[in-house]
C-alpha cells in the first residue's frame, strides 16, 4: 500500500487546489477517492470541469504533510457505481436525509472520482 492510499484511507478529509485551497471530506474506495459537491453538499467550485486537480493529504494524527499529487478527475454516474456511492454515503456525517441521500445526490449533486497514483 502506498503512502497516498494509506493517507486517503485513514483520513476522511483532504485539500484540493481549486479557486483556493479547499478542505473536502471524501471516502476511499478501490484505489480512488470519491467526493460529492453541490446540491446542499460541500461546494467545490469548478472541480467537475477539471481534467485533474492538485491534492494534498495530511496526517490525521498531527496534520503533517503526507503527500501532494495531481489526480485525474471523473464525474461519476451514481447509478453505474452504486458500491462506491454507498461507501461515500456511509462517510457522510449528519446528513438531513440519510434514507434518500444517494437519490438526492443523483438528482442535485455531482459525485466525483479522483484516481490515485499507484506509485
Amino acid at each position: 500500500m502506498t503512502v497516498i492510499e494509506e493517507g486517503a484511507k485513514k483520513s476522511s478529509v483532504l485539500w484540493l487546489t481549486l479557486d483556493r485551497p479547499r478542505l473536502a471530506w471524501h471516502a476511499f474506495h478501490e484505489g480512488a477517492v470519491y467526493l460529492v459537491t453541490g446540491g446542499g453538499e460541500q461546494e467545490l467550485p469548478g472541480l467537475a470541469g477539471l481534467a485533474e486537480v492538485h491534492v494534498t493529504l495530511r496526517s490525521k494524527d498531527n496534520g503533517a504533510l503526507l503527500a501532494e499529487f495531481d489526480a485525474p478527475v471523473s464525474v461519476v454516474d451514481v447509478a453505474a457505481e452504486p458500491e462506491a456511492v454507498a461507501t461515500l454515503a456511509k462517510e457522510r456525517l449528519n446528513a438531513p436525509d440519510t434514507e434518500h441521500l444517494t437519490e438526492r445526490w443523483a438528482r442535485d449533486s455531482t459525485v466525483i472520482r479522483l484516481t490515485l497514483p499507484t506509485t
